[in-house]
């Protein structure tokens, strides 16, 4: 049995006056601590699809499965991170790294020590009574990592978190974010409309097309890649080729990232 299966999954946005449909006829399998990247232009729903995962809305027609349970009966937990860390200002890193297990009810002794024990490895150290002002946006997406790992999610939904850094921060957060999931073994997709980042972090990518949103094609990243860091991918000689492989598709379906 697959850890998450999406069947026939279509969905369409209504309004008073028009209809839109963001997503069609999309399935897909993925297994128990994969990292598997969603990639595709803007307008294919890859957004779409991932709050779907995660339950937050209802799909038109369709079924996602987690363990197979419907995500909506499931009482696992999901982890979400965005592009921007939605740390609360007038709370201080401490308060901010422990607000999923309060609201979760299940803050004890251990669950507190384990997120610290989180932050101390993200390289944090020493920053639990500042405010979310006093750090840079690297180590304020350190902090919301944290705290989407705090609550042990099933599954970890990653919407273009890196989209709003500079480069260099993104790859040294690249670099952190894989090691730190395949280190816990979690299972995880990422959304992205970045070629590179997609190759370099993931197992497997799903490749998309839009309007609406339909699953075109599937590539499995290469060993050699997959099991090294996404820095060190990017400069192996087989990435080179798995980029042009990628970009040609797009550029065959008259899209661009």
């Amino acid at each position: 049995m697959d850890f998450l299966t999406l069947k026939d999954i279509h969905h369409t946005y209504f309004s008073k006056t028009s209809a839109n449909t963001a997503l069609s006829d999309v399935s897909l399998e993925v297994k128990e601590g994969e990292f598997v990247t969603f990639l595709g232009p803007s307008g294919c729903g890859k957004t779409t699809l991932l709050s779907i995962i995660a339950g937050l809305i209802d799909p038109s027609e369709g079924t996602v499965t987690l363990e197979g349970i419907e995500v909506k009966e499931s009482d696992s937990t999901f982890g979400y991170m965005l592009q921007q860390d939605y740390l609360f200002p007038w709370r201080t890193i401490e308060e901010n790294i422990l607000i999923g297990l309060k609201l979760s009810k299940s803050l004890s002794t251990e669950s507190r020590q384990y997120a610290f024990q989180l932050l101390s490895q993200m390289g944090l150290d020493g920053v639990e009574t500042h405010f979310p002002q006093q750090l840079s946006g690297g180590m304020r997406q350190r902090v919301a990592l944290v705290r989407t790992l705090a609550t042990d999610p099933k599954l970890l939904l990653l919407d273009e978190p890196f989209s709003a850094l500079d480069y260099q921060t993104k790859l040294k957060l690249e670099d952190l974010v894989w090691h730190t999931l395949k280190s816990f073994r979690k299972t995880a997709i990422l959304v992205t409309h970045d070629i590179g980042e997609a190759i370099a972090m993931s197992d497997r990518v799903f490749l998309f097309t839009a309007n609406p949103g339909r699953l075109h094609r599937m590539f499995t990243i290469p060993d050699q890649l997959k099991t090294i860091s996404p820095f060190a991918a990017r400069n192996h000689e087989a990435f080179s080729g798995i980029f042009q492989t990628i970009w040609k598709e797009l550029e065959s379906l008259g899209q661009t990232t």
